[in-house]
């Protein structure tokens, strides 16, 4: 259990699938180059993180040896690799993972301790409050995105 004088720390595995698309030319050769980019994409995303100091949450481990796997995409009907990387976070509250969380790259989150999370109505409005802020954030970014094209 967990709540506002408890000290142990929140642990998650989570999974992030990183993209890599070949360029237009041959299909196996595209196929091969997407495995390619989107490993080399997994690396230096994984760098980064374990690098980069974030506030609140410190990397423990990060797997890279996951299989790259091809995906067909349905608007294109291209093949799409992905490299899937494993992180295990520690942090210190769930509004500081919650940027992780709402990564395109995201696909699965575990909680690995505590067994059992006691939220009071306040940590509740806090967590509510930072999906808001990082979704606004993201839209912004899309918009500026879209209107600089």
């Amino acid at each position: 259990m967990m709540n506002n004088t408890d000290t142990s720390k929140l642990r998650f595995r989570v999974r992030f699938d990183y993209r890599g698309e070949g360029k237009q030319g041959k299909l196996f050769s595209r196929m091969r180059e997407g495995e390619e980019i989107a490993e080399e994409v997994r690396e230096q995303r994984a760098i980064l993180l374990r690098n980069i100091p974030i506030q609140g949450v410190r990397v423990e481990d990060i797997n890279t040896n996951g299989e790259v796997y091809m995906v067909s995409d349905e608007a294109t009907g291209r093949e799409i690799a992905y490299a899937p990387v494993e992180f295990t976070l520690e942090a210190d509250t769930i509004e500081d993972v919650i940027p992780f969380l709402l990564r395109d790259e995201f696909r699965k989150v575990e909680v690995i301790s505590p067994i059992e999370v006691l939220l009071d109505k306040h940590q509740v409005e806090r967590i509510i409050y930072k999906i808001n802020e990082e979704l606004r954030t993201y839209r912004l970014y899309l918009e500026k995105r879209i209107n600089n094209r």
